[in-house]
Parts: C-alpha cells; structure tokens; sequence
C-alpha cells in the first residue's frame, strides 16, 4: 500500500513492462515472429502491451472491460498470475511484479486457450 500522498512509481510514469523472454520482447518492438500466430493475435498483443504501459495503475485495466483483466484460478492463480484477452482463443499471460521501486507487470506468454 502507498502512503497517502505519495502516488507509486506506476502512478507516476504509467505501467513498467517487462518481457519475461526475449521473443515477446522482439515480437512487441519489431512484430518479429508475428506470423506465428492467427492473424490479428500479434497485433492485439502490440495494443494491448500499449494501453498497459499508459494506464495510471491496474485498476485501468479491470475498468477496460473487454480485456477481461482477471486472476487465474488454482495454482496458477496462487502464483499470481492474470490473464487478458487478445481474442476469442487467444490471452496474455501475465504477473504483477514489485520490486523496491514499485510495481511492474511481467508479460509471462501467450496462450491459446482452446
């Protein structure tokens, strides 16, 4: 929790974003390796990557109601990990982070959950 009157540095700056494998990195910053996946699926990733890095903190992204923000249940849910849709089959794994500096959110994979 932060101190009242002191915003944390993702308040501050928007959402830090962390790639968890040097692919999703390459996939986000040159849409290398986006053929891949389905069409559009890379292209929701590089948008959604996006609206995460100017949200003021995590509750813009359970307001943005058709990302579908939400923690994932057993124990994947216990290692905190949350989900965001890219599509119908598609979602972003991901897990919110802190570190001494604030909080972060560390894009884990994609997945196709069918």
């Amino acid at each position: 929790m932060v101190p009242s009157g002191i915003l944390s540095l993702w308040e501050q700056r928007g959402v830090e974003v962390r790639f968890k494998s040097r692919k999703l990195q390459l996939l986000f910053e040159k849409d290398e390796g986006a053929a891949k996946y389905p069409a559009g699926v890379a292209d929701a990733f590089t948008g959604i990557v996006q609206y995460i890095q100017a949200s003021a903190n995590e509750q813009d992204l359970y307001a943005m109601k058709s990302l579908r923000f939400e923690k994932l249940k057993g124990p994947r849910g216990k290692q905190d990990e949350r989900s965001l849709r890219l599509n119908d089959q598609f979602r972003l794994i991901v897990k919110i982070e802190e570190t001494d500096e604030g909080r972060y959110i560390q894009i884990l994979r994609i997945e196709d959950y069918h």
